[in-house]
């Protein structure tokens, strides 16, 4: 071995050999372990030392190998410092990982339950492996789709619950990325309307030990161990590696078809847990650094994400990996984008307040690279001071919790008034009117992979999570959810009848509603989870996708597809400026109007009055866009009723249109695009618990 070079970090094939690099500064020697097939280890100093980063050539090391850091230094627990050399280390810059997380006294870095007592037993063949990567691949002449905010449609999925039951992908490509790529896959999400897949964590992950001790796994992967590695067990092929250039040929793939694919990223915690938590990698590196320690007592970790530590984003060396990750996963892996679990987290100072002009906002909103791309943060965290929806600067959009909680509560009647209904249906200008994005700030979901699924929305009052083998103590206890007056399944036609109607409401109001719609994978044909909101450990058919869909499902699939053609049809659906309500001259009518059932405009009282359990919406279809103004489309009247009767609704008349046609009424199956035209004036019977959505055709 020689010295090698400090840059660029992690392991680097060339010159016959491969490259090591590793930034800890604070210990006093650090060495790479390389690994055999049999499982045989030997060791190497890394003998450079340059700003803190230790570094080693090694001739003769190729694609393909095994390998782990071991850093000795200190073990003063009482004070964050915790080397242990004993522990195998995953590079933090590792490229692709190896093996899986193994449940064993020798992962800890401590003994038992005191975390002060030191662990002599080697964790080597318990803990994953680091894996030496060639980076050469044919991206042949793939080209990133770009779809702009306005005509995203994103669709939440999983790589695994997408794939593992689909009839037509082979048996050996089931829960992989090369699953993904199948044909029967994509068509299924280009006849549907969709621009954007957003994955759940497919960076590597492990289980987390409580779930290890019950034989049991972390399904979705909100636990990460590698932030630059595609995980190993979505991939088909045999050789170790390869998980990169699979992950690479689905992005290909994707983009071929015109599809972008965004990850989920979980950089705001990892997989080592507090202080009693397994030592895998940061913690073994510099643990003061990697984390949010206590102010008091730095043995213990601060933890703002409910799952045991906090990365310490505001340090330079922490921030530089999530950095060179995120660009990475831009430049070498073509993703389009990016969702951030718990993106307030990341936005912790040192001192642990929330600081959105700070270093990690402040790095991602001036970076060329990232700027360019798709920007969604889950605006909150489980700290005081962390609930941060509508705070997220320019470019960022966010989940917005409070068009889910405010739609949820419309459609089971229980909103008490609708004022917040309407800025929610409009884009929630309250929160986001100073956004240069104006409403494609806003992500419009009803339903996510933490919850119920829309099926099960309207099918359960309470959570039913006892194959978690926790007691039922997972998931949330606030659902805001109606089972439509039975629990569970059932065979009572009103009863089954009323909830795929409530089903239609749900998925039309996300839909059309302004702002970027995303809904979760499966809620298209209204698979269900029988029940369970927090299904994070069920690879089981709990999770997967049941693709031989009834006939309802197959309607309901097809009322799904329907509604998001509308919306890519008519630009009045995808604005991003916001309606005022003022008269617009190319029409002589409103941009905005709303109205009772009987077509008069509604009145102040209308808006708080818990009597109001229905509204009428009407767009004059004149857009002022943030990047175009007055661009012309046709006008709509859309009507939504939440009471438990019918009601007469008549049709705008006068300036506001002279003919109709409706679009679509959710009260019934296959009740959509009618060819007939309606006079203006006319009235309708409206069902219970149903909308209807009428086009203009006439002024």
């Amino acid at each position: 071995m020689d010295n090698g070079r400090p840059e660029p970090l992690g392991a680097t094939v060339r010159d016959g050999g491969t490259n090591f690099s590793v930034w800890a500064p604070e210990s006093d020697r650090v060495e790479v372990c390389l690994f055999d097939d049999d499982g045989h280890q030997w060791s190497q100093d890394l003998t450079g030392f340059t700003k803190g980063v230790y570094h080693g050539f090694i001739p003769d090391i190729g694609a393909g190998q095994r390998y782990g850091f071991r850093a000795h230094g200190q073990w003063l627990p009482e004070q964050g410092i915790r080397f242990n050399p004993a522990k195998l280390l995953v590079d933090p810059y590792a490229r692709a990982v190896d093996g899986d997380l193994k449940l064993h006294e020798s992962i800890y870095g401590h003994v038992g339950n005191d975390d002060l007592v030191f662990n002599a037993l080697d964790s080597a063949g318990h803990v994953p492996y680091s894996v030496v990567v060639d980076n050469n691949f044919d991206w042949e002449d793939d080209k990133a789709p770009n779809v702009p905010w306005k005509h995203t449609i994103i669709y939440e999925a999983h790589v695994v619950s997408l794939t593992q039951m689909h009839p037509e992908v082979p048996d050996e490509q089931r829960g992989t990325f090369a699953g993904m790529c199948h044909p029967a896959i994509i068509a299924h999400l280009k006849s549907m309307g969709i621009t954007t897949v957003e994955l759940l964590p497919v960076q590597q992950f492990v289980s987390e030990t409580h779930l290890l001790s019950r034989n049991a796994k972390n399904y979705w992967g909100y636990n990460t161990i590698a932030f630059f590695a595609p995980h190993n067990e979505y991939s088909s092929r045999g050789t170790r590696g390869e998980q990169v250039n699979e992950f690479r040929e689905m992005v290909k793939t994707y983009h071929r078809a015109g599809l972008e694919v965004i990850i989920d990223v979980v950089y705001n915690h990892t997989a080592e847990g507090n202080e009693l938590g397994p030592t895998l990698s940061l913690r073994g590196l510099d643990n003061a650094a990697y984390y949010h320690l206590d102010t008091l007592e730095r043995r213990h970790y601060w933890d703002s994400t409910g799952c045991g530590n906090t990365v310490r984003a505001t340090h330079s060396q922490t921030l530089r990996l999530i950095m060179d990750s995120l660009r990475y996963w831009v430049q070498e892996m073509h993703v389009d984008g990016f969702r951030f679990d718990l993106a307030s987290s990341l936005a912790r100072r040192s001192s642990h307040e929330v600081d959105l002009e700070g270093a990690f906002i402040t790095a991602v909103n001036q970076d060329p690279v990232l700027r360019g791309v798709k920007l969604i943060a889950e605006p909150w965290d489980v700290a005081p001071g962390g609930y941060l929806v509508g705070s997220f600067p320019e470019p960022w959009s966010e989940w917005n919790d409070q068009f889910r909680d405010t739609v949820r509560d419309f459609w089971r009647g229980q909103s008490g008034g609708v004022a917040e209904l309407g800025w929610r249906l409009t884009g929630s200008g309250d929160m986001y009117w100073d956004q240069s994005g104006g409403s494609h700030a806003s992500v419009n979901f009803v339903t996510a992979h933490d919850g119920f699924s829309l099926h099960d929305l309207v099918s359960y009052n309470d959570k039913h999570n006892l194959a978690n083998g926790e007691e039922n103590r997972d998931g949330n206890n606030s659902n805001r959810s109606w089972n439509c007056g039975v629990e569970g399944s059932t065979n009572n036609p009103v009863i089954l009848a009323h909830r795929r109607r409530q089903m239609r409401n749900l998925m039309a109001t996300t839909i059309l509603s302004a702002g970027v719609p995303m809904i979760l994978s499966g809620d298209e044909f209204g698979r269900s989870q029988d029940g369970n909101n927090n299904a994070y450990c069920q690879d089981s058919e709990v999770s997967w996708l049941n693709w031989h869909v009834s006939e309802w499902q197959h309607e309901m699939r097809n009322f799904t597809a329907h509604v998001m053609n509308l919306r890519h049809r008519h630009r009045v659906f995808r604005r991003s400026g916001y309606l005022l309500g003022k008269t617009v001259e190319y029409v002589n009518v409103p941009d905005l109007a709303w109205f009772r059932a009987d077509a008069t405009l509604f009145e102040p009282e209308d808006w708080e009055s818990f009597a109001t359990r229905s509204i009428g919406i009407y767009l004059a279809g004149v857009v002022t866009d943030r990047d175009k103004a007055n661009l012309m489309d046709n006008g709509f009247f859309w009507f939504l009723n939440s009471s438990d009767a019918p009601v007469e609704v008549t049709l705008p008349s006068g300036e506001y249109a002279s003919e109709y046609r409706l679009m679509f009424n959710t009260q019934d199956e296959n009740n959509w695009e009618s060819a007939d035209a309606i006079a203006a004036g006319t009235s309708t019977t409206l069902a219970a618990w149903s909308c209807a959505l009428w086009m203009v055709t006439e002024r």
